[in-house]
């Protein structure tokens, strides 16, 4: 990525890999930047999603046409840095408004080097996105977006897919750190950062759990070395099938509880020997309809995931492990949304309860793995 500083009205443009181009204006910094194109349907809540590890390589497509509206605060990250590789938005805000505001969007990409394009049909953007699938993109703006079309299809068609990409520990914290109980401290959790979210552990911290957030690099021997009441595995960018599964099966060999969000569902659904595909175009946003399948109830759920686990929705699986079962899944397109081991006290879902930016259906999980450490503690 190459970034200068953004002058009003300069010119963009956007080009896919299928050779679909859109012309706008600059929003942020200016240059060039590649990834794969995804978009979001959240209305709300754009600066979690900017901020959330997951999207790292991501050039993020908003759905809601008027963006930046509340601006930029320094409140709501959700980790140290924007990690979008590019972000695309119909009508920015002209002038931010909000009393936490310190600063508008467009300052803030510009600030973090991170290239962005305004003024496009974002609809029409989306319907070619849900008819041929998530594909790698190109953003030009300023000088670079003067080349032929030619040569700006070339370099995006030269970017890295999405598909066989490892990496989460380039999002992952370098060195472990601890976020404290609130309160008195009930349990110790290791938290395995695949790209966690800051909600996240805050969450736990809530229920009385002592958070060891540790690297994505973290052995066996230092998940245990915490003597952990329960494991986490967090959500983060890339294709599942490049993880190291090690710890996991070690942890279910021990039958430590275990606690798997979003990338980290994946995880859990590979080391019980399922498998894990591509998404057509996935699932991100804050809307997303799942079902709770031991209860009926349907929960409106954050999401950002472009793989799934291909595990049986209507039969009990035989793993490694003993027994296991689909708990979850979305009412959208019946993929897995969740997964439940019988015999162990392990479980997951494919989707974010920390609910940052909302909505907040999906709270009771912590709740239940703080069940589970207690049922195990008794």
């Amino acid at each position: 990525m190459t970034t200068s500083t953004r002058a009003d009205r300069t010119p963009a443009v956007l080009v896919l890999e299928d050779g679909r181009t859109f012309r706008g204006r600059a929003y942020g910094a200016v240059g060039e930047t590649f990834g794969e194109a995804v978009f979001s349907t959240g209305m709300t809540g754009y600066q979690e999603t900017l901020t959330d590890p997951s999207y790292h390589r991501q050039v993020v497509v908003m759905t809601a046409p008027h963006v930046g509206n509340t601006g930029v605060n320094d409140e709501d990250p959700e980790s140290r840095r924007i990690w979008v590789a590019g972000y695309v938005v119909r009508d920015p805000a002209r002038m931010p408004s909000n009393w936490r505001s310190r600063r508008s969007l467009d300052e803030e990409l510009a600030a973090q080097g991170v290239v962005g394009i305004s003024g496009i049909d974002t609809r029409a953007l989306t319907r070619h996105l849900r008819e041929r699938g998530a594909m790698r993109v190109g953003i030009f703006s300023g000088p670079a977006a003067g080349a032929d079309d030619d040569t700006l299809l070339a370099k995006v068609r030269r970017a890295p897919e999405m598909a066989g990409a490892d990496l989460a520990g380039e999002v992952a914290t370098e060195q472990p750190y601890v976020v404290p109980a609130l309160g008195g401290k009930r349990f110790t959790v290791a938290a395995l950062d695949l790209g966690i979210k800051g909600m996240t552990p805050h969450r736990m911290a809530q229920r009385g759990i002592e958070v060891h957030v540790l690297p994505a690099s973290a052995t066996a021997e230092d998940v245990y070395a915490l003597a952990p009441d329960g494991v986490f595995l967090s959500n983060g960018p890339g294709d599942p099938a490049t993880a190291d599964l090690t710890v996991i099966q070690e942890v279910l060999g021990r039958g430590t509880p275990l606690f798997g969000i979003c990338f980290g569902n994946q995880l859990l659904g590979r080391a019980l020997g399922f498998g894990t595909y591509k998404l057509k175009y996935g699932h991100r946003g804050i809307n997303q309809p799942v079902q709770d399948r031991a209860t009926g109830k349907v929960e409106v759920t954050a999401h950002n995931h472009g793989f799934a686990v291909d595990a049986p929705l209507d039969e009990v699986s035989d793993t490694p492990f003993g027994r296991a079962e689909v708990s979850h899944v979305c009412l959208n397109d019946n993929v897995v949304e969740g997964l439940r081991l019988l015999d162990r006290p392990a479980f997951s879902v494919q989707y974010h309860p920390e609910a940052a930016a909302g909505p907040h259906d999906a709270a009771y999980l912590f709740d239940r793995f703080t069940s589970l450490m207690e049922a195990q503690r008794a």
